[in-house]
C-alpha cells in the first residue's frame, strides 16, 4: 500500500505548478512524463502518471468520425487476412 503523501505547490501566473519531490517519487514521475488529472465523484481531483498503455479516450472519440471511409464490407473483405 502506498504511503499517504501531503505536499503543496504554488501556481504561477502562467497557471503552472511544480510537482513536489515527494509526489514525483511516489508516482515515479520523471521529466517528460505525462500526467493525468482525474475528477472523482466527490469532486476531488487525483493525479497519476500516464503510462504509454493508457488509452486517450478523448482523442479516440475525436477521430472516430473521420474513420468511416474505411468502414465498408469491401474494406472488411480486403483487410480480413491481416
Amino acid at each position: 500500500m502506498l504511503e499517504p503523501v501531503i505536499a503543496e505547490s504554488s501556481v504561477t501566473q502562467k497557471y503552472q505548478a511544480t510537482i513536489p519531490l515527494k509526489v514525483r517519487e511516489q508516482l515515479g514521475i520523471q521529466a517528460g512524463d505525462k500526467i493525468i488529472f482525474e475528477q472523482q465523484a466527490d469532486e476531488t481531483i487525483t493525479i497519476k502518471k500516464k503510462h504509454p498503455s493508457t488509452v486517450d479516450w478523448d482523442y479516440l472519440h475525436a477521430i472516430e468520425g473521420t474513420l468511416s471511409e474505411w468502414n465498408s464490407p469491401e474494406d472488411d473483405a480486403a483487410y480480413d487476412d491481416l
